[in-house]
């Protein structure tokens, strides 16, 4: 191995190929030290340690690519996903997509933008019951897994709270509140810069 590695060569895997010091490392037959003296002398800038971390997790790549709508129906769904994530999504998670209602049709919504737009796959989302005391867990799992068409294993174990008002609230949630998730840092931010653009008013 010569003293000085080529810059082009670190740039390629490190950047584009987005392997790691220590892959490189093993690539190219020298240790991790020396490939981080090649990188900062190459001006070549470090991924952080989330970046790292979302690398690592997604080695090929995003799970999602975003696609604008095409017609009058899909820029329909388009905007109520994006009105749904900006009045009722969670953005102070900035690792994850999170969403919550007591209305399944809201949620259902919410999933097929996800789906259409980004291309996710269904089996990847997480779920999160929050129920009262007055609700029996079973059934409202069996409720949640009908209308969301999804498996008992992707929802969580559900949180229950103490009943309050029991007449007011089994008239606004019956079946308890659900939240889904998406574990994506990416996503989450291409959602909130979406919203940012709405808010602003400039193209999408």
């Amino acid at each position: 191995m010569m003293g000085k590695l080529d810059c082009k060569t670190l740039k390629r895997l490190y950047a584009k190929e987005k392997k790691s010091a220590a892959n490189i490392a093993k690539i190219l037959d020298c240790s991790e030290n020396k490939i981080n003296y090649w990188l900062k002398k190459n001006k070549i800038p470090k991924r952080s340690m989330s970046e790292a971390m979302y690398v690592k997790n997604n080695p090929n790549g995003d799970p999602f690519k975003l696609k604008f709508p095409r017609n009058i129906s899909d820029a329909q769904l388009f905007g109520l996903g994006i009105g749904l994530y900006w009045g009722e999504g969670t953005k102070a998670n900035k690792n994850t997509v999170r969403l919550g209602n007591s209305d399944a049709k809201l949620l259902k919504i919410f999933i097929a933008f996800l789906i259409r737009f980004f291309g996710i796959k269904k089996e990847d989302l997480r779920f999160h019951l929050h129920i009262f005391t007055d609700i029996k867990i079973d059934d409202a799992k069996r409720y949640w897994i009908k209308e969301l068409n999804i498996k008992e294993k992707q929802i969580y174990k559900p949180f229950v709270s103490i009943t309050g008002s029991i007449g007011t609230y089994r008239r606004k949630s019956e079946y308890g509140v659900m939240t889904v998730y998406y574990g994506n840092t990416k996503l989450r931010n291409k959602l909130v810069h979406l919203i940012e653009k709405q808010i602003n008013n400039k193209p999408l």
